[in-house]
């Protein structure tokens, strides 16, 4: 199945070429192993990636397919974007399915909720390959060096999240084993349920900056609790995934002072529901205005570049019952330089659970091989016991890819 899949992908990149549209991509092996496991394969995924772009006079069609191989012969085909882009004196817009990027922060997403994530594989993926593509209609005006954006998505996308066999399913908290009831989680397309988003950004001397607002769905769904008692005993939970609307407005900038480049992001959300003890409350859940902010700072020393940035996740109007913690501390640290006129790269990536002291160490080594063929050695270390690196701490992985890009 192997051997196919390569044969398909030199049949492809040929009869492109004979057709004279302009394409690059890349071809990866992918394989990661788990080091408690007996070095069990977690990971084996072969990869064929294209952009395709066709230009015209005002307007340019490009599509970006993927195409995955598993161990078990299974083939993933997923059309990550295809648009086109039409242009005009001060108006660019883009219709079709894609990838919607906002704000400034690294690893962290409080603006950047247009897209959606595909979680199946938690954190670990390229981020490229994390946010999910939207079919939307996207409008540019520009305005000297500034830009207004307004994004509108007739049909919604959920988060894609592991399934319950999966390593990466969240650690679940509960007295006995649930029964899922999946009735209310779709959103059906209509006009109604559509989701607009706007953004303004400008671009001075002294300061980069965006604010933005949006009335949308929660791309997460809320896990909506049923308890079925009898006599007085629990006997059974229900538990039914419930996307709720949420309306948010925040902004982000990042500035130059000296050496150091300041960044921040921040987003208010109102409508969101979190998971909560209180008896009284129905089917388990309550609904809190909420604020997710970050603030990262950068700077260069010895040619390593060096980032850290503080998140906080709190929530407001605060009740004891509810599960989530009322503030929720992350940082994220980074450490990467070039080395061998820049074909060796050595990083050092991590998030930092603070509140439950957990984390999740990312060290990577990229080596060029040779024009155009890249190899990537790295691994994933969760560190502590609990929270949302510590839940995984089974799965330390340690993992390398072979990548000839085109």
């Amino acid at each position: 199945m192997i051997r196919k899949f390569f044969v398909i992908v030199f049949l492809l990149t040929s009869a492109l070429w004979a057709q004279g549209i302009n394409f690059n991509g890349y071809v990866r092996t992918y394989l990661g192993t788990l080091v408690q496991q007996n070095y069990e394969y977690a990971i084996v995924q072969n990869t064929f990636n294209l952009n395709l772009e066709h230009s015209g006079d005002i307007m340019v069609l490009k599509a970006s397919p993927f195409i995955y191989q598993y161990s078990d012969n299974r083939i993933d085909f997923i059309l990550r974007e295809i648009y086109m882009d039409i242009y005009f004196e001060s108006i660019d817009i883009r219709i079709g399915k894609q990838q919607i990027v906002w704000g400034k922060a690294d690893g962290v997403f409080i603006t950047d909720i247009v897209s959606p994530k595909d979680l199946r594989e938690f954190l670990l993926p390229d981020f490229d390959e994390i946010r999910i593509g939207v079919t939307s209609v996207k409008l540019d005006y520009y305005i000297g060096d500034n830009t207004l954006e307004v994004v509108w998505i007739p049909v919604f996308t959920p988060t894609r999240m592991p399934s319950p066999e999966s390593i990466w399913f969240p650690r679940l908290d509960l007295p006995m084993e649930p029964e899922w009831d999946f009735s209310k989680q779709e959103v059906k397309g209509s006009l109604e349920n559509s989701e607009v988003f706007g953004k303004f950004s400008a671009l001075t001397s002294f300061i980069d900056f965006e604010l933005m607002a949006g009335y949308a769905w929660d791309d997460d769904p809320t896990m909506h609790l049923t308890k079925n008692i009898e006599n007085g005993q629990l006997v059974g939970l229900t538990i039914t995934p419930i996307h709720h609307r949420l309306t948010l407005g925040g902004g982000s900038f990042s500035t130059t002072l000296g050496g150091f480049v300041v960044r921040g992001e921040a987003a208010y959300y109102t409508g969101k529901y979190f998971v909560t003890a209180d008896p009284m409350a129905a089917n388990g859940v309550v609904e809190k205005d909420y604020l997710h902010y970050l603030l990262g700072l950068d700077y260069t020393l010895w040619d390593i570049r060096l980032s850290g940035q503080f998140i906080q996740q709190a929530i407001l109007d605060y009740e004891s019952p509810i599960q989530q913690d009322e503030m929720e501390n992350t940082a994220t640290f980074l450490a990467r330089r070039d080395f061998l006129r820049e074909t060796l790269t050595v990083e050092l990536f991590s998030y930092i659970g603070i509140n439950n002291n957990d984390a999740l160490i990312r060290p990577r080594v990229y080596y060029d091989i040779a024009d155009g063929f890249e190899i990537l050695i790295g691994a994933n270390i969760f560190t502590g016991d609990t929270g949302r690196f510590g839940q995984y701490n089974g799965n330390n992985m340690i993992y390398t890819k072979l990548k000839y890009s085109f």
